[in-house]
């Protein structure tokens, strides 16, 4: 068992803030899970991961876009990303948002044709 204390440093990508709970390096074994804060305004690039993300909005709103269907999201409601999806997040509204995600331990991304490993996954 290991508890999992909030003293980790953000990181900042694409306009977004990801805090780090629970992966590897935190005493997890198969999941990682990490708070992201969307700003008004920021929308991520279109990109696809490796394994099945699960996002839940905490606070504020934001807008999911997965392959080709698009979903306006508020606090309770979630989307589940299948791995090798196009994803596309963003906060066109005028308030911050917070959401938690949750996803397979050491999870790779693909942004842009380059693949990379988030820090809050591994």
């Amino acid at each position: 068992m290991a508890v999992v204390r909030a003293t980790a440093e953000p990181v900042e990508m694409h306009g977004f803030r990801f805090t780090p709970l629970a992966s590897p390096s935190r005493g997890t074994t198969t999941l990682a899970m990490w708070t992201v804060t969307a700003p008004p305004g920021a929308s991520s690039p279109r990109h696809s991961m490796t394994e099945e993300e699960v996002l839940l909005v905490q606070r504020g709103r934001v807008v999911a876009h997965v392959g080709d269907a698009s979903w306006e999201l508020a606090a309770g409601d979630g989307v589940v990303v299948p791995p090798g999806e196009e994803f596309l997040l963003d906060n066109p509204f005028d308030e911050p948002a917070d959401l938690l995600a949750c996803t397979t331990a050491g999870m790779r991304a693909r942004v842009g044709g380059a693949e990379i490993t988030p820090p809050w996954a591994l």
